[in-house]
């Protein structure tokens, strides 16, 4: 099967990935908005996370291809298998996330309550995304769709890609001496992964910026691997390490220019707080048989019909006016602010946006696997770094970047700006 899309232009899916796809699991995707409320912004920005999932795939297929063009597998077979794994990993990667934003993560029950099998461990917290795409690949019927069509793996190995917490219990990721689990995990979610490749590319596109415009095919040419003990890691080849330091600012421009616009961002507070309203009977099921049926116009349905206020606010696109937006990275000018219109009787509501270049550099609460950068010397040896020691960027921005702003309602706009 072909599919035409626009970021990528033609995107080959085998039979087997057809059903997959075709499941209502993944179809589901058709129903969840890529930047939620980001339209509201950008009008373009109508793009569904199914058409980002299939750019996932595609690219992930490309960059194995890339990384082990030369790598000495013991059979075709091996090397088929592999490529299979990460291809419908990427490919499912959000096929858990739920309606409009990340926000709608605020009714989500207890993971216990999921019954996730995967986990040896059950977390004592709130489900995420993350635990509902464990649970439909593992334990559902997408699950039954991936073992009747790929019966030389199992769901729970697509699973391990995924979410890297979840233990081996097999030598499915071996191939010889040589564990490729780090490599494929990378490739999935990384600081240099297919899914920031195909999601910038295409939020860029639909939004109709140029903060999010790299050079993902220099990219893709230049991946490569590292033998890191009897591991591998995801490499770069020297050429293209500046390609990566714009891979990674283009992304953080996007998240301060696009992904934290003031609009959005009051939408997703005002949405927060209908969800923690008290009247509020909006909740996400546990069951993955009925949370199928919960997408984005499932959500704008139930707000239509509520009366509380901030569902109101939504439903007819008043929402609170920005009052004001503090850049100011070493004072909280926003605080006084409050307590002055809280004095007057006027409402607010505070929103603070933190956007960081990268969570992989002096990330030591959570150790990430290493990218490496690679030279080649005319002898065709091959030396290794840390890629964090080859570049400059990640200390650069290393200081987190952070937008305060205050809103209040349009009746009281007027009089809280003479406090300002």
């Amino acid at each position: 099967m072909e599919i035409r899309d626009p970021i990528h232009g033609s995107i080959d899916l085998t039979s087997a990935e057809t059903a997959v796809i075709d499941d209502p699991f993944f179809q589901r995707l058709r129903n969840i908005k890529q930047l939620g409320f980001t339209e509201f912004s950008f009008p373009g920005a109508t793009h569904n996370r199914y058409c980002h999932s299939l750019g996932a795939l595609h690219l992930a297929g490309r960059a194995f291809d890339h990384i082990l063009q030369d790598y000495p597998f013991k059979s075709t077979d091996s090397k088929r298998r592999l490529r299979q794994v990460v291809r419908l990993a990427a490919l499912l990667h959000d096929v858990g996330h739920g309606p409009l934003s990340h926000t709608s993560e605020e009714v989500m029950p207890p993971v216990s309550e999921i019954d996730i099998k995967a986990y040896t461990d059950i977390p004592t917290r709130r489900a995420t995304h993350e635990d509902y795409t464990v649970k439909i690949v593992t334990d559902s019927t997408l699950s039954s769709i991936l073992r009747e069509q790929f019966p030389d793996l199992e769901p729970i190995h697509i699973a391990q890609l995924i979410d890297k917490e979840i233990p081996e219990k097999d030598e499915f990721f071996l191939e010889g001496e040589m564990h490729f689990r780090p490599l494929l995990s990378q490739i999935v979610s990384s600081e240099l992964d297919v899914d920031r490749m195909d999601y910038l590319a295409r939020d860029s596109y639909y939004c109709g910026t140029s903060y999010g415009h790299v050079d993902s095919g220099w990219l893709l040419a230049n991946l490569t691997y590292a033998e890191n003990g009897d591991k591998l890691n995801l490499a770069l080849n020297r050429r293209a390490l500046y390609t990566f330091d714009d891979f990674l600012i283009s992304r953080y421009h996007m998240y301060l220019m696009v992904y934290f616009h003031h609009k959005s961002v009051i939408y997703d507070e005002i949405l927060c707080r209908y969800l923690r309203s008290s009247d509020c009977d909006f909740t996400l099921p546990a069951s993955v048989k009925e949370y199928v049926r919960y997408d984005d116009y499932k959500l704008h349905t139930h707000i239509s019909e509520s009366t509380n206020p901030w569902a109101k606010m939504i439903a007819n696109r008043k929402p609170y006016r920005m009052l004001v937006e503090s850049h100011d990275q070493k004072t909280d000018q926003t605080e006084n602010l409050v307590r002055i219109l809280k004095a007057q009787g006027i409402d607010t509501v505070q929103a603070s946006s933190k956007g960081r270049l990268s969570k992989y550099y002096l990330n030591s609460s959570a150790p990430n696997e290493p990218i490496f950068v690679v030279d080649v010397d005319q002898g065709s040896k091959r030396r290794i770094k840390k890629i964090e020691e080859e570049t400059e960027v990640f200390e650069k921005y290393a200081e987190t970047r952070k937008i305060d702003r205050i809103y209040v309602s349009r009746e009281t706009h007027l009089a809280a700006s003479k406090f300002l």
